[in-house]
């Protein structure tokens, strides 16, 4: 991840879309405590596992790539990072320089909540329930609380990755994983190897993976694919397919152009079948993160001909951490009738105010498809940065975002006040409820 300048930059492009200069006015004291009371549905993160060693957090985790650098707010000396410690753990200091007595915190309230540690980290949030994104559930991240989406962009990769994995420093580690994962779901289905055509591909492991997963509580799963490629899905014939996968099934290595045929088919048969079965797709979209990380190739413009393919309609698609930068283009989107998105990450990376920004834009138009999400994460129980903290930090700039943003709507005459608040349901828990029918959370 990168630190860069276009945060000024967007609010100078949305300034003629946004009457008010929302970063200027305090929110509206009445709505702030009305959203303060509102118990959150976390659209993405990451949780921990509460004992030490957790390696299934994430199919492809940032670690496993060269180091790059990180936005600002992702610092542990970031002001709202410290903030969140001090409210969280007692923390009493305004610097990083006692890192070991934070960490000394940490772990003797792990260790006091035991396996209710991850619930009493959503009551800190704010937070009823948390979509949580990872290779496998465990104790302590349970339902009803956290509802799972499992990683299926290994089911794309069914033959061998070698020269796809050489292609960039960044996925060089990451392939051999999703290698590691298709494994791992071949094992669960027991079958020792792939099946010999693709038509078999599809029914012996793709369909009953999906299975296997929505039978496990499983409420959407997830594509990571803008790490490996391009989020440009083409198009390609069964027939075309079908020879792809034969040809290489036994031995040998497609072209990246072969690849990228098969990949294309797969992930539209995929998301087929997944919205058959009643869960949504979720798409990391974003312009993080890595060193090598394809910009471009991550725009939410590179997923129409997917929203638009008229067989894919019953599957419902959310872009996670709202495209950003592109917002404009996330918009643009939204106006698919099954697509959504979320704010997560974007609640951790970019301060209320222009959190703000983005969310009129959208709001404006769309609020019944807009998601909290927080994507809180860390790569071990010792990072100074947890999952809960993070989780703190995106639930706050959340709430102060969406104040800003409904405030100055009803300044502006756009809404009204009782209007004002039924949206900021939605935003933080209504949304996601209808859209994963969890009507009966609490």
């Amino acid at each position: 991840m990168r630190g860069r300048p276009c945060v000024g930059v967007l609010a100078l492009a949305l300034a003629p879309l946004i009457p008010s200069a929302l970063g200027a006015q305090a929110v509206d004291s009445a709505l702030a405590a009305y959203i303060a009371t509102i118990k959150a549905i976390d659209n993405h993160a990451h949780p921990l596992l509460p004992s030490p060693g957790d390696s299934e957090y994430d199919a492809l985790p940032l670690a496993s790539i060269p180091p790059f650098p990180l936005p600002a707010r992702l610092h542990p000396d970031a002001p709202v990072v410290i903030a969140a410690w001090r409210t969280l753990y007692g923390y009493a200091y305004d610097d990083t320089a006692h890192s070991r007595e934070l960490l000394d915190l940490k772990h003797r309230i792990a260790r006091e909540r035991g396996g209710q540690f991850g619930a009493w980290a959503l009551d800190q949030m704010g937070t009823d329930v948390m979509i949580a994104n990872r290779v496998a559930m465990g104790p302590g991240i349970g339902s009803p609380r956290f509802r799972w989406v499992p990683f299926d962009d290994a089911l794309l990769l069914p033959l061998n990755t070698t020269a796809e994995a050489a292609r960039t420093p960044d996925v060089h580690s990451l392939y051999p994983r999703e290698s590691a994962l298709l494994r791992r779901y071949l094992a669960d289905l027991r079958l020792p190897s792939l099946p010999p055509t693709l038509d078999a591909y599809l029914a012996r492991v793709v369909a009953p993976t999906l299975d296997r997963q929505r039978h496990a509580g499983a409420v959407a799963i997830k594509f990571e694919l803008a790490y490996l490629r391009p989020l440009d899905i083409g198009v390609t014939s069964p027939a075309v397919a079908r020879a792809i996968y034969a040809r290489y099934v036994r031995g040998g290595t497609p072209s990246h152009a072969e690849y990228t045929r098969l990949e294309d088919f797969l992930f539209r048969a995929i998301t087929r079948e997944a919205g058959s079965r009643g869960l949504a797709v979720h798409i990391h979209c974003i312009d993080l993160a890595g060193g090598f990380y394809d910009v471009r190739g991550s725009d939410p413009l590179q997923l129409e001909s997917v929203f638009n393919d008229s067989t894919l309609r019953a599957t419902r698609f959310v872009l996670l951490h709202g495209g950003w930068p592109n917002v404009e283009h996330t918009l643009s989107m939204l106006s698919k009738p099954n697509v959504y998105t979320d704010i997560s990450l974007m609640d951790q990376i970019l301060p209320a105010s222009t959190l703000a920004n983005v969310l009129r834009l959208w709001l404006d138009e769309y609020p019944d498809k807009v998601l909290f999400g927080s994507d809180a994460f860390a790569d071990s129980n010792d990072d100074l940065i947890g999952s809960a903290d993070g989780g703190y930090v995106a639930a706050t700039t959340a709430r102060q975002g969406l104040g800003l943003a409904l405030t100055a709507m009803m300044r502006d005459g756009d809404i009204t006040r009782d209007r004002a608040t039924v949206i900021a349901r939605m935003v933080l828990r209504d949304n996601a409820a209808a859209l994963y029918g969890l009507d009966s959370v609490r």
